[in-house]
């Protein structure tokens, strides 16, 4: 379990290890080195999620590690609530940047037989009031990205669920 702090309220996030052995790991060494601390969610589209773990505030991109392997077909779907891995469309290439399903986004998922579809390692337990908040803040275009909200919706820190 995580607890995202952002400006706009707590998000708290149950991991599916056993079922997202190497996303979750990937995942939690970005929160051990404190990667996520200080990010913004740098894309909103109500309606579909919220993506962040990439960029700072001004949409300065931070530096990653390599590329992980898609676990894609691990049998967890891109419900509401679920969070994600982003990536390029290369399927083996998420790095850092997550994103929360704000409605069921069955499109992204994998298949039993390929490793097609986006990684869901999570998903919300607590906070979605707090995702539907950020859902529905006002958005445009800036340093050349659509779905950027205009005000930062700042992450100011991942960690592990205290005792956990």
């Amino acid at each position: 379990m995580v607890v995202m702090e952002t400006n706009h309220g707590t998000v708290k996030i149950e991991l599916f290890e056993d079922k997202a052995p190497v996303t979750v790991k990937n995942f939690l060494k970005y929160v051990e080195d404190k990667h996520y601390d200080g990010t913004v969610f740098h894309r909103v589209i109500d309606g579909f999620m919220i993506q962040g773990g990439g960029f700072e505030p001004g949409m300065k991109e931070k530096k990653t590690r390599d590329p992980i392997k898609n676990e894609s077909n691990n049998g967890l779907s891109n419900a509401r609530g679920t969070i994600a891995m982003a990536r390029t469309s290369a399927p083996d290439s998420a790095t850092a940047q997550f994103y929360i399903n704000v409605k069921d986004n069955k499109g992204l998922d994998g298949s039993p037989d390929k490793a097609s579809g986006y990684t869901v390692f999570g998903r919300v337990t607590e906070g979605m009031d707090v995702v539907n908040k950020i859902k529905e803040v006002k958005t445009g275009t800036k340093a050349g990205f659509e779905n950027v909200p205009e005000d930062d919706v700042v992450i100011k820190s991942v960690k592990l669920e205290a005792g956990k």
